[in-house]
């Protein structure tokens, strides 16, 4: 399912226009990244939870060369599926 589809679903389920469908997802998608952002943890109980980690500096290989190089350290969003889910999907 891509965005377009979510929203086709989310209108449909709700009884709303695309339009509003479309702006509320964006809404939570912006609150998510906004919370992310500033170091925060967003959690939706029995849904699942998303959190922000720091993934160190490394060295890797270029597969092609064998040369190493350099991994910069970043940060990495991760999410953790909740009870609920996990459990509707086996």
């Amino acid at each position: 399912m891509n965005k377009t589809e979510l929203i086709d679903a989310m209108a449909a389920d709700a009884g709303i226009t695309k339009a509003a469908a479309k702006k509320a997802l964006e809404s939570f998608l912006g609150n998510v990244e906004k919370t992310l952002k500033g170091g925060g943890r967003v959690s939706l109980v029995g849904f699942g939870s998303w959190s922000v980690s720091r993934r160190a500096a490394r060295e890797g290989r270029n597969p092609q060369t064998g040369k190493t190089i350099k991994i910069a350290a970043k940060n990495v969003v991760k999410f953790k599926a909740g009870a609920d889910l996990s459990s509707s999907v086996n």
